[in-house]
């Protein structure tokens, strides 16, 4: 029970701190029978909340065992269908005992459930496929043992690819890899336990690298990253979406890789080019999208124009929304930071603050505008429902005013300073070609 209460809240925040979360390969998710899910682990409490969100039956989760310090940690988190385990290198929690804990893995895959695993072991907001643990294969094999390879187990692989992960109304693209069947290794299990371990925890590696963006280290990660913000243009490609946005980081990636390969001083031009651009990018004050823009002053003044009778139009909705939503984000933004210095739980801890914050507050501006102005039912209704749409608006109208005067900043440019943007889109192509070798 208190597992469906939470997701439905959980459902509630992710689509609200979410713009996108795109699923690929959704059908695999219904398979039947036991199932492992196995997924990367770059947000933290983020990617448990969103594996719960996109399975429809109840999933459960392995957790460190310093979670459940307490009694009633331990009865919350339970409740909740985790299960603790402690984990080398840490202290151990008392009254929690992994044997108990692979018990009750076995029993769960052994009544056709779902078991969730993230083999990682620890979470850092980054594109590194971090080394996998053993522990994911070793349950999978017992369990498949333990009924004589007629369990039917198999293992999914889940890719977590956040899009700006630790941004509001960023996205994500799940990406549902094709599942392992276990009992295929059962005979190598019973012969070498260890070994046979060993190699299905780099099929796993495997198989979730293929459904990744996996960066080889924090460098090249920096270097795809900046490469995206500086070429990236929703003028040059009409296609949107978080899914184009991860093919085109994936792309990025495999070039970086291709360069370091066969000319790595390549890569340090590369990596001058980026930074010279974002410099006069930063100095000119404008976004890199914006170059891409074919310039006519009589369509820019006639975008203005019809810009600025928007904005006259929609103001008053902004500000009701702006009054009924900004102390909740601002608070939001204060408090976050007095928890945690660590950027990998921001997202997380924003959305369950949000689940607090700002239904407090709705009430809070209902229960005060109801007692000095009379309203009937139907306006307490619409008030009530327009408390939080306006609220995405006001966010949404905040960043196309923030368009609308870079826009600006571009025609003022292209105008008075048409060199400095020329030579710029100079820059600009020059990279294009020391990537792609031509212009993209």
């Amino acid at each position: 029970m208190l597992y469906r209460f939470l997701k439905i809240l959980v459902s509630i925040g992710l689509k609200s701190y979410y713009k996108e979360i795109k699923i690929l390969n959704k059908k695999v998710l219904s398979t039947k029978g036991p199932l492992i899910f196995i997924s990367n682990h770059p947000n933290t409490l983020m990617d448990a909340m969103m594996i719960g969100f996109i399975t429809k039956k109840p999933v459960y989760f392995m957790a460190k065992g310093t979670l459940f310090n307490s009694k009633l940690k331990l009865w919350l988190l339970q409740n909740l269908n985790m299960i603790p385990i402690n984990r080398q290198g840490e202290n151990a929690v008392k009254g929690v005992k992994n044997q108990d804990s692979f018990e009750a893995c076995y029993q769960l895959l052994e009544s056709g459930k779902t078991l969730v695993i993230f083999p990682e072991g620890t979470s850092f907001l980054e594109r590194q496929l971090r080394a996998l643990k053993t522990g994911t294969a070793r349950i999978a094999l017992e369990a498949e043992n333990r009924n004589n390879g007629k369990l039917g187990l198999k293992v999914v692989p889940l890719g977590l690819n956040y899009h700006k992960a630790e941004k509001f109304r960023s996205s994500v693209l799940v990406n549902v890899g094709e599942p392992i069947s276990i009992s295929q290794y059962l005979d190598n299990y019973k012969e070498n336990v260890g070994k046979t371990a060993k190699e299905l925890t780099e099929l796993f590696r495997q198989k979730l690298e293929e459904i990744l963006i996996h960066t080889a280290n924090k460098d090249q990660e920096r270097i795809v990253e900046a490469l995206e913000e500086v070429l990236s243009s929703k003028y040059l490609n009409k296609r949107k979406g978080v899914e184009h946005d991860i093919r085109f980081l994936i792309e990025l990636k495999n070039k970086v890789e291709e360069i370091e390969y066969s000319d790595p001083k390549k890569i340090n031009e590369i990596d001058l080019l980026i930074r010279n651009i974002q410099w006069r990018l930063k100095k000119l004050d404008i976004k890199a999208d914006f170059l891409d823009r074919r310039f006519r002053s009589v369509m820019f003044i006639r975008q203005m124009l019809f810009s600025v009778i928007f904005l006259i139009i929609g103001m008053p909705l902004f500000l009701f929304g702006l009054w009924h939503n900004m102390i909740q984000y601002k608070l939001t933004d204060f408090i976050l930071p007095k928890i945690t210095k660590d950027i990998e739980y921001y997202a997380p801890l924003a959305v369950l603050l949000g689940l607090i914050l700002y239904p407090s507050f709705y009430f809070f501006f209902f229960f005060f505008a109801s007692s000095i102005i009379e309203m009937n039912s139907f306006v307490e209704l619409v008030y009530l429902i327009a408390m939080p749409i306006s609220g995405f608006f006001a966010f949404w109208f905040n960043r196309y005013l923030k368009h609308i005067s870079y826009k600006w900043r571009y025609m003022l440019l292209m105008v008075s300073d048409k060199q400095a943007m020329l030579e710029l889109l100079q820059k600009r192509k020059e990279l294009r070609t020391l990537i792609f070798g031509e212009e993209k």
